[in-house]
């Protein structure tokens, strides 16, 4: 199935990252990268792949991203990978005995997330779906992220993609406030009866980082993954908290516009 399957990345400054991704990718007979005007090393390393066609094209959303170069995907089947994401050798092994049914139109993979370059036993990854037919699918946007919506039936992979981002620590905290704005727009805007328990959760602002730390470090096992382990529920602390406190502000900001005295003169 490997000749029918075009892989779609976007990528913004991820000369940490892409080398890896790309190295895993040498199977695939075209490449789809749409760029944010990366201004590192990213074009220079693109450019050392013969397979890799690039569009640049200003951010707005991710799901205007996405679907922008799916318009450019010809084969029947899209692989769409961030540029910290690794294919393993069993996932491609997995890639080449696949014959999808006529009814199936995607399939979820799973992740492993990996700090510094070490996979972890367990995260809080979901699995994606992440490989689909073309001219079954599009983007919606969902928060921070997208939403891929798949007319037909899905089905899972078994082996799993890496998730090995490698870039700064301040990068990461500079993202994740910009994540942690669009969250906040998005659990505002959804009434509470369509959300999900963890946004529940998440919406009473206090709970939600204590949470997703025990759950990393304890249920997901992450203490048996010594500093690494550590690194990874401490970072999903800090994203939760920032969530809540962009959450207060949110609110703080609405009381006081609400309660402010009248200027109006007697």
């Amino acid at each position: 199935m490997l000749e029918s399957i075009t892989p779609l990345i976007l990528t913004y400054n991820e000369a940490p990252n892409l080398e890896r991704t790309l190295q895993q990718l040498q199977w695939a007979r075209r490449i789809v990268v749409i760029d944010s005007f990366s201004t590192d090393a990213t074009l220079d390393i693109l450019k050392r792949y013969p397979q890799v066609e690039v569009t640049q094209r200003k951010f707005d959303t991710h799901a205007k991203q996405w679907n922008s170069g799916l318009e450019q995907i010809q084969s029947e089947w899209v692989l769409s990978l961030d540029a910290d994401y690794v294919l393993t050798n069993a996932l491609i092994d997995e890639l080449k005995t696949l014959f999808p049914a006529p009814e199936i139109d995607g399939y979820f993979i799973p992740f492993k997330y990996c700090v510094f370059g070490k996979p972890l036993r367990g995260t809080i990854l979901p699995p994606r779906q992440a490989l689909f037919r073309k001219g079954r699918s599009h983007y919606i946007d969902d928060g921070h992220t997208q939403l891929l919506v798949v007319k037909g039936q899905s089905e899972s992979l078994s082996n799993p993609i890496y998730h090995d981002d490698r870039k700064s620590l301040s990068r990461w905290l500079w993202a994740q406030d910009r994540y942690m704005v669009l969250e906040v727009k998005k659990l505002q805007e959804t009434p509470l009866s369509e959300l999900g328990w963890g946004d529940k959760v998440r919406k009473q602002k206090i709970l939600a980082p204590f949470i997703i730390f025990a759950y990393c470090l304890i249920i997901k096992g992450g203490i048996f993954d010594g500093w690494r382990g550590w690194y990874y529920a401490l970072q999903r602390m800090f994203a939760e908290t920032l969530l809540s406190l962009r959450l207060m502000e949110a609110n703080l900001r609405e009381n006081s516009r609400t309660n402010q005295p009248s200027q109006n003169p007697d």
